[in-house]
C-alpha cells in the first residue's frame, strides 16, 4: 500500500513498545502531550488541512436539549468541494480502493461533498485517564483472542500490530449503557425497501467508570447486546442475546435467539462470524455489525500505518430528525447530499483470512479513525480476491456523553449492487445513555420476555 503514510512519532513509539502494548511510563505521558489522550497525533498534518486537535467537543451545542437528535454544531460550514466521476482521478491518494469502486459502479449518481476538518472526537476525564493507565498494563491473551489487565478505555492508545487496533476498536468508550429505537433497510435494485425497526439494549460493564482489569477478568464479560424486531409484523417479536467475553478462548461469545412461532428460547453458537446478519437479506454477516466484532481468530492481522483519507464525519444531517427514511435511501447507494466528508487521518489495518479457517470474506482493510477508533471504512474482498463489499460508518459526536460513534452504518454489496443500511434512527426516539440497566435484563429469561411483550 505505497499511499500509506507511516508517522515517524507513532512508528518509533511502536517499535520501543515492542511484541507487547505495554509502554513505558514516560511515553504514556506523551499522551499529554504529542498524542492525544487517545493515541491520535495531535498535532495538525503538513499543509493544516487536517488541523491540531484541540479537545474536540467539549459541551452541547446552543439549543440542544437531553433526549433530542444531535443538532449540528457546525451549521454554517460550506462544502470545500465535490468528488464526482469526472474528477475522481485527482483525489484517488486521499480514497480507497472501495471508495473508487463506488464512482465506478454508480458514475452518475455517486458524490462525495467534502467540508472543512473538524477533529470533534471527544470523551469524559476518566476515560482518558483510563486509556493512560491501560497503556503501561495492557497485554493481549490467548494469541490476540483475548485480553487483560484493562478498563473503561482503550487498551492499546500506541498499537504495536494490528490486533491491538482492532481491539481499541471493539472496547471504544461508548457510555455506560445504551438504549435506541432505530432500524435497517435494505433497498432493491430499484430503490424501494421495507423498513426493518429494532429496540436494543447495550450493557458495557467493560466501561463503567471505576470497573477495574481484576473484576472484569473474573466475570470475564465485555459488553451484553439485546435486540428485539419490532416491525414488519412477520418477524415482530424476534430476539436476540449476546454476552461478549473478554478472553475468547476461555470462554465463546454466548448467543441466545427468541423464536415467535417456536416460542422458546435457544441457544445459537453460530451468531458469529459469517452468518449472515438479522434480516439482512444476506448483505452483511454478523461480525460487520458495528463495522467489526467478536473473536478475531480467522485472520491475521497487520498493522499497515495511517494515511489521510476522506471518511463522513460529524454526520449531523444524516442524523437528523427533519430527515425522513425516504429521503435517505435511494437506489444503489444513500443520498449523497445528505452526507459530509472530511479528511482525517486513519490507522489501516489489513486482516488475512487464515490458512484451513473459513469465512466468506478472504481479506478486509480497515481504515480506522486516529481520533476515537472508530472503523470509518472497510473494503471487503472475496475469495476471488476481488472487492465484494464496502461498509461506510457515518459518526457524529453524541455529545451529550460524550463519544463519538456512528449514527448509520452501510455495507455496499458490489457485485449485486445493492446495500443495506443500519442504524436508521430519524424517525425514532434518540438513543438513551442515562436509562440504568443491570445484569437481569441480559438473561435468557429475559429476553423471552421480551419476545412475548
Amino acid at each position: 500500500m505505497n499511499r500509506v503514510k507511516l508517522l515517524s512519532l507513532t512508528i518509533s513509539m511502536v517499535l520501543s513498545a515492542g511484541a507487547l502494548a505495554k509502554i513505558p511510563a514516560d511515553q504514556a505521558a506523551m499522551l499529554s502531550s504529542e498524542l492525544t489522550p487517545l493515541g491520535a497525533t495531535r498535532a495538525a498534518n503538513e499543509d493544516g488541512s487536517i488541523p491540531e486537535w484541540t479537545g474536540g467537543i467539549t459541551k452541547p451545542p446552543a439549543g440542544y436539549t437531553a433526549g433530542d437528535h444531535h443538532i449540528d454544531p457546525y451549521p454554517t460550514d460550506k462544502i470545500e468541494y465535490t468528488i464526482t466521476a469526472s474528477n475522481l482521478a485527482d483525489y484517488k491518494s486521499l480514497l480507497t480502493p472501495g471508495q473508487i469502486k463506488l464512482f465506478e459502479t454508480y458514475p452518475e449518481t455517486y458524490k462525495m461533498n467534502v467540508y472543512q476538518t473538524r477533529r470533534s472526537a471527544s470523551y469524559p476525564e476518566h476515560v482518558y485517564q483510563a486509556v493512560k493507565d491501560n497503556a503501561t498494563r495492557s497485554e493481549l491473551v490467548k494469541e490476540g483472542n483475548g485480553i487483560k489487565q484493562a478498563a473503561v478505555g482503550i487498551p492499546f492508545p500506541v498499537p504495536a500490530n494490528g490486533l491491538e487496533a482492532i481491539w481499541n476498536h471493539t472496547l471504544r468508550y461508548r457510555g455506560e449503557s445504551v438504549t435506541r429505537q432505530a432500524g435497517q433497510a435494505a433497498p432493491t435494485a430499484s430503490g424501494s425497501f421495507t423498513y426493518v425497526g429494532l429496540n436494543e439494549t447495550l450493557l458495557l460493564p467493560y466501561s463503567v467508570q471505576g470497573a477495574s482489569p481484576e473484576e472484569l477478568e473474573k466475570t470475564n464479560i465485555l459488553f451484553k447486546f439485546k435486540q428485539k424486531l419490532t416491525e414488519p409484523a412477520r418477524l415482530a417479536g424476534t430476539a436476540l442475546l449476546v454476552h461478549e467475553t473478554m478472553d475468547q478462548i476461555k470462554t465463546p461469545r454466548q448467543a441466545w435467539t427468541y423464536n415467535t412461532g417456536q416460542r422458546r428460547v435457544r441457544r445459537a453458537p453460530n451468531v458469529a462470524y459469517d452468518a449472515p446478519g438479522t434480516a439482512s437479506d444476506g448483505l452483511r454477516t454478523t461480525d460487520d455489525f458495528d463495522m467489526y466484532n467478536g473473536a478475531p481468530n480467522r485472520y491475521n492481522w497487520t498493522l499497515k500505518g495511517k494515511q489521510e483519507l476522506l471518511i463522513p464525519y460529524n454526520d449531523y444531517r444524516l442524523h437528523s430528525d427533519k430527515v425522513k427514511y425516504e429521503d435517505i435511501l435511494q437506489a444503489g447507494h444513500i443520498n449523497p447530499d445528505l452526507v459530509r466528508y472530511e479528511k482525517h487521518r486513519v490507522w489501516v489495518v489489513e486482516a488475512n483470512l487464515k490458512e484451513n479457517t473459513r469465512h466468506i470474506y478472504k481479506k478486509r482493510v480497515f481504515y480506522i479513525d486516529e481520533d476515537s477508533w472508530q472503523v470509518a471504512v472497510t473494503d471487503i474482498y472475496d475469495n476471488r480476491d476481488e472487492l465484494y463489499r464496502v461498509g461506510v460508518a457515518h459518526a457524529i459526536n453524541y455529545y451529550d456523553v460524550p463519544t463519538l460513534w456512528s449514527t448509520l452504518d452501510v455495507f455496499h454489496d458490489i457485485q449485486s449492487r445493492r446495500y443495506i443500511a443500519i442504524g436508521l434512527d430519524n424517525e425514532a426516539k434518540m438513543y438513551d445513555f442515562s436509562k440504568k440497566l443491570n445484569e437481569r435484563d441480559f438473561t435468557p429469561a429475559a429476553l423471552r420476555r421480551e419476545g412475548r411483550r
